[in-house]
């Protein structure tokens, strides 16, 4: 069993890593960068190392800087978390190299998935369903023409390397299409350093639909169901959910084996994701997130498994002790991402000091979080500030727990996104489960209808932030008789001094 891990990563996911640990009786070791040095993980590790200044290229995605690190606090292994080096194969074989635990899947592996063109050729082998196009990169103009011709217009032209919807382009008749392949390849080669792009048929209507995994190292291999991933702003996930409300139980079943099958094919060992494209009733490879999910808490809150601690077992060579047939959802869980931005605003970054912060509780609540009341968020991360989940008995208890909990949350200090998710939680598509990764560009009333729910209801912020203000000031005033007393008890002044 692994005796004592380092998280490289920061903020909400550290500490569920930390959390995980710690009930299996791990010791762990934080790495944080200067920015973060008052950061509620730093605190919550049994050791905490500075690493370097806040540019993540400093601190954060220094692989020289962690390994010393883990070797210097004996850590016999390395947990990723999501974001920074969480897929980097480099990263990954660093610590194969140097005797370290990586908790996650091999550098092979990783390295393997981290193409999209290489991971399509594999799951083509393993006759999982991939999107009608290309099995190598393009980059001749003449070759795009043949493909687009062939599987039909609209098409859209991907980077073979990276994620995030970073650099891809969709391209609806043969006029934009020499465009459309410069620009994709000059992206994916100035962002990943991978000028190769590929070509599939766009799905229109699209859902965004997939699978958890687990796999250990004994060839014993499992899903967790599906989480369902439409509602998002430019290709980055705000809203998940467990079950999908699209799928049926044969439907959940089938491709539930082909999740299964992908991660047999490549020798898949920890946890991981198998996503796919969903467009009436058929389903799609679309590419497999070889790291824990941040999404992955409404897996847990319906199958009652808890992801991170298999990681860690898997990790420390056990065997599998859950059977497919043990797997079984219960009730519903819905996954808000509570930023630090401005969705009035077209969703721009909000960094700034929490003047007040109060999470919100009660039954089928829970929030992963990485901050407190004067914590900071920083303008070099990512803008979450936590992730809210709601478990119900049913999709509707789910969301009407929702509503409640978004209304108990306080955030004093900075904008969040907090009305857009109120939003959603009202509008009769979302209820009704007809969701598409383009929900919300679709859903035009979005913006008027997060004013309409500001002015209607005074938020419990605004209601508590006078007590925090208050309480400022009392604190002030307390500070200020503290040191008249002392003042006075050394003869250094009096009252009517």
């Amino acid at each position: 069993m692994l005796k004592k891990v380092l998280i490289a990563n920061r903020g909400e996911i550290a500490i569920r890593v930390m959390r995980a640990c710690r009930e299996l009786g791990i010791r762990t070791v934080a790495v944080y960068s200067e920015a973060d040095r008052e950061a509620l993980f730093a605190r919550y590790a049994d050791e905490a190392y500075c690493i370097g200044a806040p540019p993540a290229i400093e601190s954060y995605l220094n692989i020289k800087k962690i390994i010393a690190v883990a070797r210097e606090s004996g850590a016999d292994g390395i947990h990723p978390g999501y974001g920074f080096l969480a897929e980097n194969p480099g990263f990954a074989y660093s610590c194969e190299r140097e005797g370290i635990k990586f908790i996650g899947p091999s550098s092979r592996v990783i390295e393997l998935m981290g193409s999209k063109i290489a991971a399509r050729k594999e799951m083509n082998k393993a006759g999982v369903p991939i999107t009608p196009g290309t099995k190598d990169a393009v980059s001749e103009f003449e070759d795009a023409i043949k493909i687009a011709r062939k599987i039909g217009y609209p098409i859209i032209i991907k980077p073979s390397g990276g994620g995030g919807g970073i650099g891809m382009t969709i391209v609806h008749d043969e006029a934009d299409l020499k465009k459309g392949l410069e620009n994709s390849s000059q992206i994916a080669a100035s962002t990943f350093g991978m000028p190769e792009v590929y070509i599939e048929k766009y799905i229109e209507h699209p859902r965004h639909i997939e699978f958890q995994v687990l796999a250990d190292a004994h060839g014993n291999v499992i899903h967790l169901g599906e989480r369902e991933c439409s509602i998002q702003r430019r290709h980055q996930k705000l809203i998940e959910e467990a079950p999908s409300p699209a799928l049926t139980p044969e439907l959940r079943a089938r491709m539930g084996e082909v999740a299964v099958k992908a991660a047999r094919q490549i020798k898949y060992e920890n946890a991981g994701t198998i996503e796919f494209i969903f467009s009436k009733g058929q389903f799609y490879f679309m590419e497999m997130n070889t790291r824990v999910q941040v999404e992955h808490p409404v897996t847990e809150m319906v199958t009652g498994i808890d992801i991170v601690k298999e990681q860690l077992l898997i990790a420390s060579g056990k065997h599998l002790d859950i059977k497919q047939e043990d797997v079984t959802m219960n009730g519903w869980a819905i996954e808000c991402r509570i930023n630090a931005e401005d969705p009035l605003n077209n969703f721009a970054p909000s960094p700034g000091k929490l003047r007040g912060y109060r999470s919100p509780g009660g039954m089928g609540i829970r929030v992963d979080s990485g901050v407190h009341t004067r914590y900071t968020i920083s303008p070099n991360y990512d803008p979450m500030i936590s992730k809210l989940v709601a478990w119900g008995r049913t999709r509707g208890e789910a969301i009407e727990r929702m509503k409640r909990a978004l209304y108990e949350y306080v955030i004093v200090g900075v904008k969040t996104n907090i009305p857009f998710h109120k939003a959603v939680m009202e509008n009769k598509r979302f209820c009704d489960g007809e969701l598409g990764t383009h929900f919300i560009t679709q859903e035009t009333t979005l913006i008027d209808d997060m004013q309409a729910i500001m002015a209607r209801e005074q938020p419990l912020e605004e209601k508590l932030s006078q007590v925090f203000d208050d309480s400022k000031r009392a604190a002030a005033i307390a500070a200020v008789v503290a040191y008249t007393q002392a003042a006075q008890k050394d003869g250094r002044g009096s009252a009517d001094s």
